[in-house]
């Protein structure tokens, strides 16, 4: 985190807070992308910029984070979605050319894509 040199700084790091905290309780939607140094080999960086471009392309407002390794480094880059009142998925080998279509399938048309799937945690 940058240092806060004003109070100029200090209000905007509110705001931002403020905007993520918001977006998370009014959407319920929450992204979580796996940042590991397995995760990073295998694109997760250019997955993570392919999801935030997808989302603001498409007007979508989710809470996007990042995690360290979960261990199933073999199904990198992982990426969790959970909504509000429906099971955590996690999606392997999710790659920023299929961005596209998990974003659109899964936040748009409420559809988990099958073959992607290497887990569900339900609430």
């Amino acid at each position: 985190m940058p240092r806060l040199k004003s109070m100029d700084d200090l209000r905007k790091l509110r705001e931002q807070v403020e905007h993520e905290i918001q977006s998370r309780t009014d959407t319920g939607t929450s992204i979580t992308v796996g940042m590991g140094t397995c995760g990073i080999a295998a694109g997760a960086r250019e997955t993570m910029q392919a999801i935030l471009r997808e989302l603001a392309e498409r007007e979508i407002d989710a809470n996007v984070r990042t995690v360290g390794c979960i261990g199933m480094c073999h199904r990198e880059p992982l990426v969790d979605i959970e909504q509000a009142g429906h099971p955590r998925v996690t999606y392997g080998n999710i790659t920023a050319d299929r961005v596209a279509r998990l974003i659109e399938e899964h936040l748009k048309q409420g559809t988990v894509v099958e073959e992607w799937v290497v887990g569900r945690l339900s609430e």
